[in-house]
Parts: C-alpha cells; sequence; structure tokens
C-alpha cells in the first residue's frame, strides 16, 4: 500500500500552486513609498541649518573685528613707543642746549655784553 500511495503523489496530474494577487496596473503607480522626512522635519532642518549659518558668520565677523582691533592696538603701541623715544632724545638734546656755556656763546655772538650790574638772580629750578 505503501507504494500506492508514493505512485498517486508522483503521478498527480495537477500541481498545487500558490496563488498571488493580481494588483491592477493603475494601483501599482500610486503605490504609496515612504517618505524619508516629513514636512515639519524638512522645515526644523532648514531652521537649524540657517540659524548654524548665521551664528557662524556672526562668529567669524566678529573674530575678525577683534583680529582689526588688536592688530590697531599694537600699532598704537609701536607708535607709543617711537614717540617716548622721540621724546626722551629731545630732553637730551634741550639739556645739552641749555648748558651755560652755551647761552653765554650765543649772546656773544649776537653782541650782548655782561654788565654785572645789571644781573639779578631768579630763584628757580
Amino acid at each position: 500500500m505503501t507504494m500506492a500511495l508514493e505512485q498517486r503523489k508522483f503521478a498527480s496530474p495537477h500541481v498545487h500552486e500558490q496563488e498571488v494577487p493580481q494588483i491592477p496596473a493603475e494601483q501599482q503607480g500610486q503605490k504609496r513609498k515612504r517618505k524619508l522626512f516629513s514636512p515639519g522635519e524638512k522645515f526644523l532642518f532648514v531652521i537649524f541649518a540657517s540659524l548654524l549659518t548665521l551664528f557662524s558668520s556672526v562668529i567669524l565677523q566678529k573674530e575678525s573685528q577683534l583680529n582689526d582691533l588688536n592688530r590697531d592696538i599694537q600699532s598704537i603701541g609701536q607708535q607709543i613707543e617711537q614717540t617716548t623715544k622721540q621724546n626722551t632724545e629731545l630732553s637730551i638734546q634741550v639739556k645739552e642746549q641749555s648748558t651755560y656755556e652755551r647761552i653765554w656763546e650765543k649772546a656773544r655772538e649776537l653782541g650782548l655784553n655782561l654788565n654785572e650790574k645789571n644781573v639779578k638772580v631768579v630763584p628757580g629750578r
């Protein structure tokens, strides 16, 4: 009997297949695809990107202003040093040129004579 059952399995003319539901061609084109991002998420991404761009440009602008300010401070510092050196040199020249001998020499060149009766001592320095 087992032989008869085996023969029936092989001898069956009808092959069992699973039926696949047929989707009309119109519905296949309308098949809904899942979107990667919703419109709200897209809006938030745009807002985030624009804020990020805005803040980064503001930071770069402020950093540029700070660099310009530091450069100006350094140049002013150099100008102060140069002016201080010039003032020191000029004060040394004033001391050299205001000696008694030099003043007396200039007075003689201009034709002035020393008259001790007209000399007055002025308290000062």
